[in-house]
């Protein structure tokens, strides 16, 4: 199929092309800060013609809107694992795509804090595992010296980590979408793939529009033959495999999906100028404080684990996003470990965002998982599982990752 002509097809799939099958060189499931970067990255680099398939309206409206808009460090990470090389050539990559194209950014730095001393055996271990990763300017800092960078903040201990930052994401997934489509990348909205099968040594994609998924079951109205494929579907990139015949379903790890919940600080001066996380906890790192480029503060995410979602769900993005403002009384508890100035009443509900991991409640993190032909056996096919934090800030990195598996 040549990419020109697939707009016209995608918009009238479900009325004209039943049962129509069509040919592509290089598909990406997913418009979000990671397949819009292998996009850009696959055209650009590799000279592929891509196709983009994204069931919602726009571009980035999933996890990439959904977040906390941090350029992290690369400090969590066990050494060598993917999210620690990606994550700090994801960030080198970003600032540098940043200063270049004017998004609009900001190095303002992080403090992981200790709040008690049970803790500082762990902010030793991130110190050094964040020194292992290659993380630059790391300083541990005690108490005092903390507060005085952060006279609002209390802490027995901090880690200082000056590379960290703050990135506009809209504008960031806007500027590397123009660059895909000056290369001739096509994205197509409104458009979901909702499986496949695997023929003759190929990849086939079971294609629909995606208002008839709503009224209908999870038939498809076109069947898509690519070249090379690249799943970046994030929420629902395990059900999209879970959905193709003749993918061994025993190379695929189990889904969860955390739910995190952000909140507001309401009518206050923002009491912070860095970053200011506490120790990881169990599925996520903490309520912590990020500063947006307007100077608002919020605190997020929590962790609400959600139990199995159906593929439909997944495929349209249907979950729950509302922050019930009840929610509250569990963050000021948090909150005040090392805000303890925290007044009643002064959190309001801010925004919600879903995350897709690899590991459970109770267990240890995951790492991404990235799957070509030499894991699963299906030639040309690209599976991006567990892409969560820090998906953002590694996304270009991911992308030459993708693209340098492509080319081979």
């Amino acid at each position: 199929m040549k990419l020109h002509t697939s707009i016209k097809i995608f918009r009238g799939i479900a009325r004209r092309y039943s049962s129509n099958s069509e040919k592509a060189d290089v598909v990406v499931i997913g418009a979000g800060v990671v397949g819009i970067a292998v996009a850009r990255e696959v055209a650009m680099r590799v000279g592929r013609e891509v196709l983009v398939i994204e069931s919602a309206p726009t571009f980035g409206s999933g996890s990439s809107s959904r977040n906390s808009e941090v350029i992290h460090a690369g400090i969590y990470y066990p050494t060598n694992s993917l999210k620690a090389r990606l994550c700090v050539r994801g960030r080198h990559l970003a600032y540098e795509y940043c200063r270049e194209h004017g998004i609009p950014h900001k190095q303002i730095g992080k403090l992981i804090v200790a709040t008690r001393p049970s803790e500082i055996p762990m902010l030793s271990e991130l110190m050094r595992r964040g020194t292992e990763n290659g993380v630059e300017g790391l300083r541990m800092l005690n108490g005092e010296e903390a507060m005085r960078l952060e006279p609002q903040l209390q802490c027995t201990k901090a880690l200082l980590s000056p590379v960290s930052g703050i990135i506009d994401t809209h504008s960031f997934m806007l500027s590397l979408l123009g660059e895909a489509e000056n290369h001739g990348a096509i994205f197509s909205y409104n458009t979901s793939v909702i499986g496949g099968e695997c023929v003759g040594g190929r990849l086939q994609l079971h294609v629909s529009d995606t208002q008839a998924l709503r009224n209908s079951p999870l038939k498809p109205d076109l069947i898509l033959s690519p070249r090379l494929v690249v799943n970046s579907a994030g929420l629902s990139a395990l059900p999209l495999c879970n959905r193709i015949r003749g993918l061994d379903n025993g190379l695929l790890p189990r889904p969860y999906y955390a739910r995190g919940c952000y909140f507001t600080l309401s009518n206050v001066k923002p009491p912070f100028h860095h970053l200011i996380y506490p120790i990881p906890e169990d599925g996520g790192l903490g309520v912590h404080v990020t500063l947006d480029l307007n100077g608002h503060l919020k605190f997020g995410p929590d962790v609400e684990w959600i139990h199995g979602p159906d593929d439909v769900s997944c495929f349209l993005n249907l979950f729950d996003y509302s922050v019930c403002g009840d929610r509250a009384t569990r963050f000021y508890p948090e909150i005040r470990k090392y805000y303890p100035h925290l007044r009643d009443g002064s959190l309001e509900p801010g925004y919600a965002g879903i995350r897709p991991k690899l590991s459970g409640p109770k267990q240890p993190p995951t790492d991404f998982m990235i799957q070509g032909e030499d894991i699963h056996g299906v030639p040309g096919l690209v599976n991006l599982f567990g892409i969560e934090s820090p998906g953002l800030t590694a996304s270009m990195a991911i992308a030459e990752h993708v693209a340098a598996t492509l080319s081979r």
